[in-house]
């Protein structure tokens, strides 16, 4: 019914495909989501989801609003609450929990994460320059160099690339393909690298939803 679930990215393995070809792909373990209540804006609707279910030793670390609104759905509390897109030909069910069975192998997911924070870098590393000579006689191996014109504008052009902050940026990588869907274990095996550091939760969407 929903076209988008949230997943935690185990790690990186490789897999064999039928041809006997080795495949890189990335692990990532997909808890099963509450379907919640729909919720309707004045010009589209949503479903609202509750993803990675609280533990029962964690259940008075959760604040007392929190717990009233699931209490008041009759489910037990989740950590994550999302809302996304569904399928109105289809018919909404409360409290229904939706896993991995959404998904098919061979079919194609946009996933979305942020990805590693690198700090602070300079030009070289976060642009891809090329830098200054490196021989003996420079002085300046790594650094920017000239950044603005001198008599006009006299001033640095707005959106000059320059050394910065690095990484940790929500971004998509659109059409991965599923190699492989275990839901004995609720994983999912997307062919190639998903963006984020292991443990980061990672939003699976269908393509074209």
């Amino acid at each position: 019914m929903i076209k988008e679930i949230l997943g935690k990215k185990i790690g990186m393995t490789q897999i064999f495909d039928e041809g006997g070809n080795v495949l890189g792909v990335t692990v990532i373990e997909v808890e099963p989501a509450c379907l919640l209540e729909k919720v309707s804006y004045s010009n589209k609707e949503r479903v609202r989801i509750g993803c990675f279910k609280v533990p029962e030793v964690a259940l008075s670390k959760v604040k007392k609003p929190q717990a009233g609104y699931f209490k008041k759905l009759g489910v037990s509390p989740y950590k994550v609450l999302k809302e996304v897109k569904f399928n109105a030909q289809e018919e909404f069910v409360p409290a229904k929990e939706v896993g991995v069975e959404m998904f098919q192998e061979g079919e194609l997911v946009d996933v979305q994460s942020t990805s590693k924070g690198r700090g602070f870098q300079g030009g070289m590393k976060r642009h891809g320059w090329s830098g200054q000579p490196s021989s003996h006689g420079s002085t300046m191996h790594r650094r920017p160099g000239s950044v603005g014109a001198s008599t006009f504008p006299a001033r640095i052009v707005k959106g000059h690339r320059m050394p910065g902050h690095m990484g940790d940026t929500s971004c998509v990588v659109k059409n991965l393909r599923i190699v492989k869907v275990d839901a004995e274990r609720k994983m999912i095996f997307i062919e190639g690298s998903v963006p984020g550091s292991v443990g980061r939760i990672v939003s699976i969407r269908k393509i074209g939803q």
